[in-house]
């Protein structure tokens, strides 16, 4: 990879759980870096300076000033059930219009190289991966699979990524725009399904299971945060691009792992639902065409550090 010590480095979303490890890999790499995020750091590694503000609103005078080289957009919000309409304003103004500002400000700045858009595989059409049985193996979907987004997060993602194509290709903007579409994240502190159901097990609690048969592919946050970072600094990454490990594991299999790192016992209470069931992996050649390297920690070692790391929580709160 391209050597970052010295480089500026822009982060939105700085306190969610993928940057929190881009942030700390980029302290590790010398970088100069600002953090951007409506919510304060729970630490701020060396290196790096946080802005509290909301890229949808407010004044982004700071960014211009600081020049980046790179700039990484993560910034967004999500909604893990049934989108409300209380969500519809949240998602125009979190993940389009701060978009569109973002994207808009790096025209202006002549020193980015690249701009790393976090995207989703909400993006692809869910008639791909979707079936009204369990499937007996689940769908590789490829960065030319079918479009056809899935709520209005993916709707919002895609629309990130035809305003970036128009940049590139209408507006001829200088800089070099990866669109890295990721799958199924779980990584320490998050509100992700895996996380939660580590933290159930370790508090005894019972979990809602629905179609223990879905398989996905589950992808570490710290392989997640290397993998944008990657693409900010290998010339060859442009474009959209897959970001996950290419392989499949059903829910089964992660309550089984759970026990076995915790040690306990969950109580799984699985609960009929009216809905598709889900079998989708990400085909991960581009990823490895582009980058030379994939995600390779397995979910069993990403549990054991969820684990790990839950357990220190607990014993820093009782002091």
């Amino acid at each position: 990879m391209e050597p970052l010590r010295g480089r500026r480095v822009v982060v939105t979303g700085g306190a969610g759980v993928i940057a929190t490890e881009l942030l700390a890999q980029l302290s590790g790499a010398g970088a100069e870096v600002l953090s951007v995020d409506r919510l304060p750091l729970a630490q701020t590694p060396a290196g790096v300076t946080h802005l509290v503000a909301d890229l949808a609103v407010a004044d982004l005078a700071p960014l211009a000033t600081f020049r980046p080289h790179h700039l990484l957009h993560l910034a967004a919000t999500f909604e893990r059930s049934i989108e409300s309409p209380e969500f519809w304003p949240q998602n125009w103004g979190d993940n389009v219009v701060a978009t569109h500002r973002l994207v808009e400000l790096a025209a202006t700045i002549p020193d980015v190289v690249s701009f790393v858009f976090a995207s989703s595989y909400l993006i692809y059409d869910p008639a791909q991966y979707m079936t009204s049985a369990p499937a007996s193996a689940a769908v590789a979907l490829n960065e030319t699979a079918g479009i056809g987004s899935r709520n209005l997060c993916g709707a919002a993602k895609l629309y990130g990524e035809a305003e970036l194509r128009f940049a590139e290709e209408v507006t001829r903007v200088p800089f070099r725009v990866a669109n890295a579409r990721i799958f199924r994240v779980y990584g320490r502190g998050s509100r992700d399904v895996v996380s939660r159901w580590v933290r159930a097990a370790l508090d005894g609690e019972p979990i809602t299971v629905y179609h223990p048969e879905n398989r996905f592919d589950y992808v570490f946050s710290g392989d997640v945060a290397e993998g944008l970072l990657r693409m900010a600094v290998t010339p060859g990454a442009r474009g959209v691009i897959n970001l996950a490990t290419g392989r499949d594991r059903p829910v089964a299999d992660v309550i089984a792992v759970v026990e076995r790192a915790t040690g306990l016992s969950l109580d799984a209470r699985v609960e009929a639902v009216d809905e598709p069931f889900e079998g989708s992996r990400a085909d991960t050649r581009a990823l490895e065409a582009a980058l030379g390297w994939r995600p390779t920690l397995m979910l069993e070692d990403g549990v054991e550090r969820l684990v790990a790391f839950e357990r220190l929580q607990r014993t820093r709160a009782l002091g």
